[in-house]
């Protein structure tokens, strides 16, 4: 009886984390670059009520008897599906078309990645320009270095082709490679990244290392857009259904603890 306790105890835990999820989801759903979390559960382990044996007869049991403990939460997976394309004034806005993400050197120097295109060009101390993202982290190109530009340059007449490459307009008005492309990189297994933030994954052993899509054979190389920002890939009804289905196994976990409880109760009052 104890045990129908605990085990109803752990699905309104596991439940509980469920709708956490995807509220986050949910409250996220205008951010951009935000890729959707799913969570993901396993069984406990099985409690042993009988061995396999053989009846009164001799007759062998085919199977044991076992009773589960419940379930726990066993991950939080991040989905990395295409966000829809959302139309931005600014200059400095970039979507990625394909699996590649963005690269950022954070204030500890290791470098984090983002499907976050939203940045801009920060002045230096020098009176150059440096593309950041809005907290101020430089976006690093092809080579791991930070996309700088010396004061000669007017922010607003740059421009990035498809494939990344920074151009300046010339004596003819007609954008040139500056020699600058803004890095894209792959992983082999995107889902073991890990999230610092919510629109920054560091690299873990279980996604792999960066794979630079300039440098690495046989990568199909992204797209980017300019003046486009990846919107969220939350899918509102579907979250919602989601919701719906996670109160409703909430809403069973909690009427298991109540059962057990009045069968509890059926057994205290035999003595009387």
């Amino acid at each position: 009886m104890v045990r129908s306790l605990w085990s109803a105890a752990t699905g309104m835990n596991a439940q509980q984390t469920n709708v956490d999820t995807i509220a986050n989801n949910l409250s996220n759903v205008n951010s951009v670059g935000y890729k959707a979390q799913v969570a993901q559960f396993k069984s406990l382990l099985y409690q042993r009520l009988q061995s396999v044996t053989t009846t009164a007869n001799g007759d062998p049991k085919p199977t044991s008897s076992q009773v589960g403990l419940g379930v726990r939460t066993s991950s939080i997976n991040s989905l990395f599906s295409q966000g829809s394309l959302l139309d931005s004034d600014s200059d400095t806005a970039f979507a990625i078309e394909g699996n590649g993400f963005f690269a950022l050197r954070g204030e500890d120097g290791r470098t984090y990645y983002t499907r976050n295109g939203d940045f801009i060009w920060a002045l230096g101390a020098n009176g150059g320009m440096t593309l950041t993202n809005a907290d101020g982290l430089p976006v690093l190109d092809s080579t791991g270095r930070a996309i700088s530009l010396n004061r000669s340059y007017i922010a607003s007449n740059i421009s990035i082709t498809e494939d990344g490459q920074v151009c300046y307009p010339d004596e003819q008005n007609n954008p040139q490679p500056i020699g600058i492309t803004i890095g894209t990189y792959q992983f082999s297994n995107p889902g073991g990244l890990d999230r610092v933030g919510d629109t920054l994954f560091a690299v873990t052993d279980a996604s792999g290392r960066a794979l630079n899509e300039d440098t690495t054979d046989g990568v199909r190389k992204s797209r980017i857009v300019q003046g486009y920002l990846e919107g969220s890939n939350v899918q509102v009804a579907n979250e919602m259904v989601n919701l719906i289905v996670a109160q409703r196994a909430y809403e069973m976990n909690s009427k298991a603890i109540t059962t057990s409880d009045s069968m509890m109760e059926t057994a205290n009052n035999l003595k009387r």
